[in-house]
């Protein structure tokens, strides 16, 4: 599995970000409730509008949604596009280091699949949990 695999012994530093091993930089970059979600609804390579977005995941507030999205795009995974128009128009889009993570999240969206398949019916007590 690559040159780490039992080694995440050592600090190191990268972007900005103190780690001992990739899964945790990576976990640092991608990780968290939202920026998987966000990166999952831009995978059809379209733009999309931060409405859009926000509308897809009727979850999340505003304010989080815009500070992931900053996040994303500081880190070079989301390219944010202004168009000069009243009302300001501004669209999202993965960059080419965006897309490269999607594999992953095809796998952990299967996995999820696959959990969900092996658990046991719970009716509603289950959907009233989240």
């Amino acid at each position: 599995m690559g040159t780490e695999a039992g080694t995440c012994t050592e600090q190191r530093c990268c972007a900005g970000r103190r780690y001992f091993c990739s899964v945790e930089l990576a976990l640092q970059v991608i990780g968290g409730k939202w920026k998987p979600i966000i990166l999952w609804h831009l995978r059809s390579g379209q733009s999309r509008r931060f409405g859009e977005l926000r509308r897809s995941m009727p979850n999340v507030t505003q304010k989080m949604l815009t500070q992931q999205l900053r996040e994303l795009e500081g880190d070079g995974l989301l390219l944010r596009t202004v168009h000069p128009q009243v009302p300001p128009k501004v669209e999202y889009a993965l960059t080419d280091l965006g897309a490269s993570v999607l594999p992953v999240l095809d796998q952990l969206c299967r996995w999820g699949a696959a959990f969900e398949a092996s658990q046991p019916v719970r009716g509603d007590v289950a959907r009233s949990a989240l």
